[in-house]
């Protein structure tokens, strides 16, 4: 469903240039490009992370440029260990939400946490029949609608971020694809029958373990009406975004990539990472970084 994409160049020679900055959370992105500069290896302003190893394949004749936010590393991961820590202190500190895991679902026989032999990363382990607890991210889906140049938002009426606007979107059923999720979600929560025309954003949230999967949709007919968990529905002109009052990181990113991508005039699909400061609320939109930013 989403094209995969392939980092060009080697980690070795990127040369950062400052790009506009956005306006709302006073963040700037900074481009990086694949020209060798003598004196990169002195710029200490930002921490630009090496990109990983390739891989992902692209299709010919199509480029990608990678971008991150222009935050020093002690801003964008204050709990960061250096690249000499131990694999066992590394795998202790990326256990997420394993130690919550009090009891097995298997046989309701009570657990333990350590590390599996050969993994890196803490599991919560059965005492009793040995089984071991995998954790896998939960899918967020839903659509980036598009009407008489206007997109369709829903007040929340639900926690968290309760009177906030946001996206229709919610978490993807057993069962259903990608796209059949955002349209059942734009169903439930905006009363609105779509038509999805491409995928335009996959935005991973490591921290809470979220993935989400937005796309670009248009209406099947002008009717629309907010369901159980919304107490509004709207169009917005691209002015009238209201960017101070949206329910999440990630329908800020969301909006803004669009936002610039309609100021081009062409929509693009867009990878990301988005990185939350840990202990922030849901509705802290300014609080994170955006890591990887690759874009067709």
């Amino acid at each position: 469903m989403l094209k995969a994409i392939q980092i060009l160049g080697s980690s070795s020679g990127f040369v950062s240039h400052r790009l506009k900055p956005h306006g709302n959370c006073g963040l700037s992105f900074v481009s990086i490009s694949t020209k060798p500069s003598p004196s990169s290896s002195s710029r200490r302003s930002t921490t630009t992370t090496s990109l990983p190893s390739p891989a992902f394949s692209v299709r010919k004749g199509r480029c990608f440029r990678a971008f991150r936010m222009s935050l020093t590393r002690s801003e964008s991961n204050p709990d960061e260990t250096s690249s000499s820590s131990s694999p066992s202190s590394v795998a202790f500190q990326s256990t997420g939400n394993t130690r919550k895991i009090k009891f097995c679902q298997l046989c309701g026989g009570p657990t333990k946490h350590e590390i599996p032999d050969g993994e890196e990363k803490m599991r919560a382990i059965c005492t009793l029949c040995g089984k071991i607890a995998y954790e896998n991210p939960k899918m967020v889906v839903g659509c980036l609608i598009e009407h008489d140049n206007k997109i369709l938002l829903c007040k929340r009426k639900i926690q968290p971020s309760y009177g906030l606007w946001t996206l229709p979107a919610g978490y993807m059923e057993i069962g259903e694809s990608a796209a059949e999720g955002a349209i059942r979600e734009t169903w439930e929560e905006a009363g609105a029958e779509v038509e999805v025309l491409s995928p335009f954003a996959q935005l991973d949230i490591p921290l809470i373990g979220q993935t989400y999967i937005i796309f670009l949709a248009k209406l099947k007919r002008p009717h629309f009406s907010p369901g159980p968990e919304s107490s509004d529905c709207r169009l917005f002109s691209l002015d009238d975004i209201p960017f101070d009052s949206l329910a999440f990181s990630s329908m800020l990113v969301t909006l803004k990539l669009y936002t610039e991508d309609r100021k081009v005039g062409r929509p693009k699909f867009h990878y990301g990472t988005i990185n939350k400061r840990p202990g922030t609320s849901p509705s802290d939109i300014c609080a994170y970084t955006l890591d990887y930013h690759l874009q067709s």
